[in-house]
């Protein structure tokens, strides 16, 4: 039977493998990362939106009328749209921010 070592130069010199103890963990607090500033940047775009939609969701539960919270979330949402339609550049960028 014939053995092959991937690591051959390292065995023929009496040297352990490398352990790589550390990388699992830094990768995954870098996902964990790039994920929470997805999420910053999602609920900072439809924020007031979804506030206002949670709002009416649980007024319904609770059997009240959730009409004005439903409307505030078609407002925010018809803002967000027209905010996102406008052209931003350095001079204007902070102009429309609530």
């Amino acid at each position: 039977m014939i053995r092959v070592s991937l690591f051959p130069l390292a065995r023929r010199a009496g040297k352990p493998r490398a352990r790589q103890t550390g990388q699992g963990m830094t990768e995954y607090i870098i996902i964990v990362a790039l994920i929470a500033v997805a999420a910053i940047g999602v609920y900072t775009l439809f924020g007031q939106t979804l506030r206002n939609q949670t709002a009416g969701l649980a007024m319904e539960l609770s059997g009240q009328d959730a009409a004005t919270a439903l409307n505030n979330a078609r407002t925010n949402a018809t803002r967000a749209q027209t905010d996102g339609n406008q052209r931003k550049g350095l001079e204007n960028y902070n102009a429309t921010n609530h």
